[in-house]
């Protein structure tokens, strides 16, 4: 199973959380803090997007600007096709991709760190729309695999914007809950 393969699967489970929501459901608290559902929202769809700008231009210029108008789940599901569409093909694996603030990875890598924040963020979305979280398991053992190569230090961390400092968890937790640590969230969250 390619990780292209395993971030399709793994958005299919974000589709199947989201398909439900309401606006009413907008206003939620969600496990990344201060953000609301449309804050998360909104960043998801900017993500996808502009790691579809990246894979089809080298780079995107705004990593930040996507906005969900009056449909959020379109809005959601039309970035999620975009992000598909980049990356069906394997040429843009061998490419150099500038993702956003991060730098600049061989498209493979880029691919890698959307997984992530894909697994991560269907488990944000669940824990706020209190649903339960299945993800593909071996989409959470090549995302916990990646993940553990990602800087751990709390001052890299708080100057690069990326995550929230590792939140320690049992050593015999799930593999989903040593990727939550690893990225800055508590797996016993809730709203």
């Amino acid at each position: 199973m390619t990780t292209f393969d395993l971030d399709r699967r793994s958005l299919a489970v974000l589709d199947k959380i989201l398909a439900d929501m309401t606006t009413a459901d907008l206003g939620r608290p969600t496990p990344c803090t201060g953000w609301t559902l449309t804050e998360l929202l909104r960043h998801q769809v900017s993500e996808n997007h502009g790691f579809a700008i990246a894979a089809r231009d080298g780079s995107a210029p705004n990593w930040d600007s996507a906005q969900l108008g009056n449909n959020p789940y379109g809005a959601y599901t039309t970035s999620v096709d975009a992000y598909l569409e980049a990356f069906a093909g394997n040429e843009v694996l061998e490419r150099q991709l500038t993702i956003g603030k991060h730098g600049t990875f061989p498209g493979q890598i880029a691919l890698a760190m959307h997984l992530v924040d894909t697994i991560a963020h269907g488990w944000d979305l669940a824990k706020t729309l209190n649903v339960p979280y299945e993800p593909d398991t071996e989409a959470v053992q090549m995302a916990l695999k990646f993940a553990q190569q990602i800087p751990t230090s709390p001052t890299d961390r708080l100057n690069q914007k990326t995550f929230a400092p590792v939140v320690k968890v049992p050593k015999n937790a799930p593999e989903l809950h040593h990727l939550l640590g690893l990225l800055g969230r508590s797996p016993t969250w809730t709203p």
